[in-house]
């Protein structure tokens, strides 16, 4: 048996770890393909690339080390966590260096009298509940991926969850952090009150997908846990009379914590996965929480439930237990994932429509369906208009990878069309980047790439990520020589 050829001589990657080697052990570095092959894509698994190399720091020391030598030899790279992005935003960059954070997962402090927590950007956001379930106290945004997603990836992409109608996202729950600079320079943003003065330069940090600097410390605030939480479950015979419905809620001068749409593949997938109880004749479900101190919210609570009724909901299920409104959030938060069992292939978009079209957003992606002929299963925050359809295809049949892409481009510039946006709280990454100049105008775009360049005049890091015009540089499993975007094979690309 012939012996492996010998790797190729990569002087890039020879001078990027003489500068890394005596700052990290050596199974902290990985250069084999072997060893990359797991990242290189996220959990928007249509997008792959190849990194250079992959770095495991545990301090902010190291990361500050691994990106001055990165911006000294002018190697992209990029900061990833647990990998769940679903918009391409923590795939690697064509010959960049990787910077995982997972095993910078520790609580650095539990300030309970300020209600403040510092957290390494690797921490799991349920473990920040977790640490403090029993003071009382948790953090408020919960993204469906809160099993394992982190509060680095969280803060990247401004991740919300079912709760931050009331509560806020992500930026409202941050309130200091240490960043590494794109040069390596390492600088202390915010702090532990509501408000810092000057610019607000931590809240321009969150949602920036990583193109402004590597979070290495967050200084998040807890909440008490509310005194008393009321849950109904509606059901109805037509998604859009649910959608309408939220219209009638908030409408009405309510402000539920969380307001939840769930479709017919949905239930289906959601039921099949978990068995949550979901009613098997409803066409959509609809979830509403309040909480609250119980004054307030017994009395509120009693007019939703007449709202709903007058809204047109078939029925109403109240959960008498603690233990049965948590398995109607489990079937809420297991529904993406419940999904796959429907269709082998599916894409995700998050598109947000204000609330009051709530009910035309949803039959016009009825009508998309049926004109590309594929399935849509719907879920999403319906409290915020935050869009979460799931454009279900198998891609092994021809053409159909492209048809799924077209249609979810088409919803995503409904979306803008109606007054919203592309995306909620899953970024712009990749996938959406075409479609960036359809909702921005080039005197936007142009504000938004002075700011990115005032951080990282080199643009190396995560380079490609966000803004259109860039060279992502990204292959899929159906690319070809010129390696275009997908979006450009599937003739959605446009410049608009």
């Amino acid at each position: 048996m012939s012996k492996p050829l010998p790797a190729a001589p990569n002087p890039t990657l020879d001078a990027l770890l003489v500068r890394l080697r005596p700052h990290f052990d050596a199974a902290d570095i990985l250069t084999e393909l072997s060893q990359l092959l797991p990242y290189e894509s996220d959990a928007s698994t249509s997008f792959h690339e190849r990194p250079l190399a992959a770095v495991f720091p545990q301090t902010t020391e190291q990361v500050q080390v691994t990106v001055k030598a990165c911006h000294d030899l002018d190697i992209p790279f990029l900061a990833r966590g647990s990998g769940t992005s679903l918009s391409g935003g923590s795939m690697p960059i064509a010959g960049g260096l990787m910077i995982i954070l997972s095993k910078m997962n520790r609580i650095l402090e539990i300030d309970l009298d300020n209600l403040r927590m510092v957290v390494q950007p690797g921490v799991i956001n349920l473990n920040v509940s977790k640490a403090v379930a029993a003071q009382g106290l948790y953090y408020s945004p919960d993204p469906s991926s809160q099993l394992i997603c982190s509060i680095g990836g969280n803060i990247a992409f401004n991740s919300g969850g079912a709760h931050c109608l009331k509560l806020g996202m992500t930026s409202n729950h941050v309130l200091g952090m240490k960043v590494v600079l794109p040069d390596g320079e390492v600088v202390s943003l915010g702090g532990k009150s509501l408000e810092s003065p000057g610019m607000d330069l931590c809240g321009l940090m969150v949602g920036s997908e990583g193109l402004l600097g590597i979070v290495t410390e967050a200084t998040l605030r807890l909440l008490p846990k509310p005194q008393i939480v009321r849950t109904v479950l509606a059901a109805y015979d037509a998604v859009d009379k649910a959608g309408e419905a939220v219209a009638m809620v908030i409408g009405s001068g309510l402000l539920p914590v969380a307001i939840e749409i769930m479709d017919r593949l949905a239930i289906d997938a959601a039921e099949a996965a978990v068995h949550a109880g979901y009613p098997s004749d409803a066409q959509s479900l609809l979830i509403v929480e309040l909480d609250g101190p119980s004054d307030e919210v017994l009395p509120q609570f009693d007019g939703l439930l007449k709202l709903l009724e007058q809204s047109g909901a078939q029925s109403l299920k109240i959960p008498k237990t603690e233990e049965e409104r948590l398995k109607i959030w489990k079937g809420r938060k297991a529904a993406f994932s419940a999904v796959g069992r429907l269709s082998p292939d599916y894409l995700v978009q998050d598109g947000v429509v204000p609330r009051g079209k709530l009910g035309q957003a949803l039959r016009q992606i009825g009508v998309f369906a049926q004109q590309y002929g594929l399935r849509v299963a719907n879920v999403f925050h319906a409290g915020d208009g935050n869009l979460h359809p799931l454009v279900l295809f198998d891609n092994k049949v021809p053409g159909e990878l492209e048809k799924a892409e077209q249609l979810a481009g088409d919803i995503l510039k409904m979306c803008v069309d109606l007054g919203g946006s592309i995306t909620g709280e899953h970024g712009v990454g990749v996938e959406k980047l075409a479609y960036m100049p359809y909702q921005f105008n080039e005197r936007d775009l142009d504000s938004m790439y002075a700011i990115y360049h005032s951080f990282d005049p080199k643009q190396l890091s995560n380079r490609g990520k966000m803004l259109p015009g860039q060279s992502p540089d990204i292959q899929t499993g159906h690319a070809t020589a010129d390696r275009q975007h997908p979006l450009e094979r599937a003739g959605v690309i446009q410049r608009f």
